[in-house]
């Protein structure tokens, strides 16, 4: 039976299974012709078989829900009591779950339009109470709302989804005789999820669940011929992954996909044309796919066949006057493809996707993902390789102005083929659970928007009201400035009928608080949306305590919502409440491990509760995040200072002045000199005078850049040891930089009128004095120490008659007793100084 269940993962029997298949026991059961017509694409067909019907109309059902009718008869089927006949059960109650999940994605993200009607399989009596087909389908609609996130409203066919999940989800556990139901349950929550307006907790606990499984089934991806399977899996957990914001872990599954299929893809450099006018070949981006020692892929017979073009979406050409259609190379046969099959294309689309989430909205992001797109779109072999690859290339292309039309068109073109009645849904099929293939609607959406970008806001708002998306068709007509529209459009639809959705959106639009309420009241309590709005609104009024109080209620509800965690520890640190705050940015950080601003704030918030060394640690996450921000490096700097980690202290200074020009932060230079001057121990205990060399370093690039600050100067110089040590260079430097100091001290405007300032001034004048001796003696050069002492002569000298003058008492002709002691100082030092002066000329 693994051998089916391994066909029908990939959607194909080989010609050798075919052959084994119809020589055993299950071809000739029921669950034989169900697989047959799963296979075939005609999952239709499934719900007329009589076996499915007798499952769904063994009793009225007429008092109860629909999911709860449908799980009743479910597990009453599967609960019989001969074993082989149980067997025979769990398959075709298997196959009915795998077929309902495919019908549903064929009716809202293949095509063709499904025509199956519920009272086709459904017991009348059961669909009776719903007077109209839209409050059944709002009903079935309200039985997929999870963990407080809405389903989109016009989600076709709903009870497909319905009917896979109490399957593959709710009666998995009594499927045991099937090895590969998890895979199918993982598939079934990917689904489910691009439903949802927001991430649902209790979906990624599933497929985390569903994933362990996978990785502990070995039977099913042993051997040499279950390469593709394995390939499969790897980029379905990945997508996974990476919704969830699980980043390392999706990228971890795309390189283990991409080891199998041995391909090696790098981004490199080629020489060739990109305009039609170009004379000389210049360097270019693309894609350089290839084979590791020219490596063939084994068991090539269970890798899809390629669809024929006549069904695959047209790639339309670019028609510019100026732009080539595509890059024309100086050496195409050296960058040659080589002929890839579905499980390869679908590793490079992931890698391509990976990329895209992982790299800011940037000109070069976008090269580099159209070199992706480009190497897709060369062989176009599969439906959903060829229309994820070209919808990712219109959104890239809707931003140039040469490439808009192509971008719109192409769109166009996605969005009709969901209609295209003669196409074969099994070869759309192929491969589609390993690719981002957008629903139906976000296709459509994105064709709105594109209307909208050139200025057709009339035919967008047509697209946007079609699709009940009334967030957008809002955010239309406020972008075009009809607020009153805006209003009039969601109280049109609030006559029809009221949904907590839409009082959210008119409380958007209004900015009042009543809307939210009617939301929440609405929904029993269960919007997490209602919830986050207020909010928002409450946040944007600076009404922090109503905020946090309605951001907690929404996380309760549904914990994976990363921008309320955030809005959250934002409104916390404002209202002081730290413990708060690191709750919610750590929340943050556990979403998305490379949020650098969360990680930044929750560092804030560390730093006021008193724990460093978690907000030193934090800050060095940040970092790895955002190595540009200089808010971080600032907070880094302060915090590495704070915990005693000089090193990483002066690393982050350097960092700053590379960011900032002329940065400085005297407070810091200060406390590393001291702890490099005075060898105090860092965190670790080693003794920061080894430090002495990058300090040093780092003065002189400060001093470069910031040259009139007296302060600076002057830690510069106790580096140097203030002239206390018996080198003689230090010496002179310290001489050297106490007197740059001293000069941009008496540059400063009012030190003269200021007795203390006065004084602060003396006071180095003569330290510098006494340095200056202590440079004279070691001076072999009697001119250049005679020049040295009379410098500091000189200087002290003005400093005394400036004091003379400024400092005394008209009545008794004597300098004010406040100032006298630094005078007399002086006076005795200048003797000194002529003395030694004299000394040094007769020696000459």
């Amino acid at each position: 039976m693994l051998a089916l269940e391994s066909a029908l993962l990939r959607g194909f029997l080989s010609a050798a299974e075919s052959l084994e298949w119809k020589q055993g026991e299950v071809a000739a059961a029921e669950s034989g012709s169900l697989l047959q017509l799963i296979l075939d694409g005609k999952y239709e067909a499934l719900f007329l078989n009589s076996a499915i019907q007798n499952v769904f109309r063994a009793s009225s059902g007429a008092e109860e829900s629909i999911n709860s009718y449908l799980e009743k008869q479910i597990l009453a089927y599967l609960d019989c009591s001969a074993e082989v006949d149980n067997m025979e059960r769990q398959r075709l109650i298997f196959l009915l779950g795998v077929g309902s999940l495919q019908l549903f994605v064929q009716s809202n993200w293949t095509g063709p339009p499904v025509q199956l009607k519920l009272h086709d399989f459904l017991p009348p009596a059961l669909l009776q109470k719903f007077c109209e087909p839209k409050m059944l389908h709002a009903a079935i609609l309200k039985m997929l709302v999870l963990d407080g996130e809405s389903v989109y409203t016009l989600t076709s066919h709903p009870i497909l989804l319905l009917i896979a999940r109490i399957i593959l989800v709710n009666s998995r556990h009594k499927l045991a005789s099937l090895q590969t139901v998890f895979w199918w349950t993982l598939r079934c929550v990917n689904i489910h999820q691009q439903l949802l307006e927001e991430r649902s907790p209790e979906l990624f606990s599933l497929a985390q669940t569903c994933i362990k499984q996978g990785t502990e089934a070995e039977t099913l991806f042993t051997g040499s011929e279950s390469w593709h399977l394995a390939v499969q899996f790897h980029l379905e957990c990945a997508y996974t992954f990476l919704y969830y914001y699980e980043y390392k872990k999706a990228k971890q599954c795309f390189s283990m996909a991409k080891d199998i299929t041995k391909l090696q893809i790098n981004l490199t450099g080629a020489l060739g044309k990109r305009t039609r006018f170009q004379e000389k070949y210049v360097a270019q981006l693309i894609l350089d796919v290839q084979r590791t020692d020219e490596f063939l892929l084994p068991h090539s017979e269970l890798s899809p066949s390629p669809t024929p073009l006549e069904n695959l979406t047209m790639n339309y050409d670019l028609n510019d006057d100026t732009l080539l259609n595509e890059i024309k190379l100086a050496d195409a046969d050296q960058y040659r493809v080589p002929d890839l099959c579905a499980e390869e294309l679908a590793v490079i689309l992931g890698i391509c996707i990976d990329l895209q989430k992982n790299n800011p909205v940037h000109k070069l992001t976008e090269e580099e993902l159209l070199a992706f797109t480009s190497c897709l779109l060369s062989q176009p072999k599969f439906w959903a390789i060829q229309t994820s690859a070209l919808f990712l290339r219109t959104k890239i292309e809707k931003g140039s102005t040469r490439r808009m039309e192509r971008a719109m068109k192409q769109t166009q073109a996605l969005a009709d083929q969901f209609e295209d009645v003669n196409t074969s849904v099994s070869e759309r099929m192929k491969i589609f659970y390993c690719c981002q293939v957008p629903p139906h609607w976000a296709i459509q959406r994105q064709l709105a928007s594109l209307l909208f970008e050139l200025g057709c806001i009339s035919s967008a708002l047509q697209i946007f009201e079609e699709l009940e998306m009334w967030k957008d068709a809002v955010i239309c007509y406020e972008k075009a400035g009809q607020h009153g529209k805006a209003e009039e459009i969601l109280r049109r639809e609030l006559e029809k009928k009221e949904t907590p959705g839409l009082y959210c959106l008119l409380g958007d639009v209004l900015k009042d608080h009543q809307y939210y309420d009617k939301a929440w009241e609405l929904s029993r309590h269960r919007s997490a949306r209602a919830q986050r709005s207020k909010g928002l609104l409450h946040l944007r009024n600076r009404e922090f305590r109503e905020c946090v109080e309605c951001f907690e209620r929404s996380v309760q509800i549904n914990p994976m919502q990363l921008g309320v965690w955030f809005s959250l520890g934002c409104a916390y640190i404002a209202l002081e409440g730290y413990e708060g705050a690191a709750k919610a940015f750590q929340r943050c950080v556990t979403l998305e491990p490379d949020n650098a601003e969360a990680w930044n704030n929750l560092s804030t918030a560390y730093i006021r509760l008193k724990q460093k060394i978690k907000a030193f640690r934090t800050l060095q996450e940040a970092l790895k995040c955002n190595y540009e921000h200089w808010q971080i490096w600032e907070n880094y700097l302060l915090t590495s200072t704070d915990v005693g980690e000089f090193s990483e202290a002066i690393k982050a200074y350097h960092r700053l002045m590379d960011l900032r020009e002329k940065y400085k932060d005297t407070q810091v230079l200060a406390i590393l000199v001291r702890a490099v001057a005075d060898g105090m121990a860092d965190r670790a205990g080693e003794v920061a005078s080894g430090l002495k060399g990058k300090l040093q370093e780092l003065f002189g690039r400060v001093t470069s850049q910031v040259t009139n600050d007296g302060e600076i100067w002057r830690l510069y110089a106790r580096l140097y040891g203030n002239g206390q040590n018996d080198s003689g260079e230090d010496i002179e430097k310290s001489l050297q930089y106490l007197t740059k100091a001293h000069k941009c001290e008496i540059q400063s405007s009012d030190w003269e009128k200021d007795v203390s300032s006065f004084k602060e001034v003396v006071k180095g004048a003569i330290e510098i004095a006494h340095v200056a001796i202590k440079c004279s003696k070691n001076k072999s050069n009697h001119q250049e120490a005679l020049q040295i002492l009379s410098s500091a002569r000189l200087n002290l000298r003005g400093l005394s008659s400036k004091a003379k003058k400024l400092f005394v008492d008209v009545t008794s002709n004597e300098v004010h007793s406040e100032i006298a002691d630094e005078v007399t100082t002086m006076d005795n030092m200048i003797a000194e100084l002529q003395e030694l002066s004299n000394q040094l000329r007769d020696q000459c």
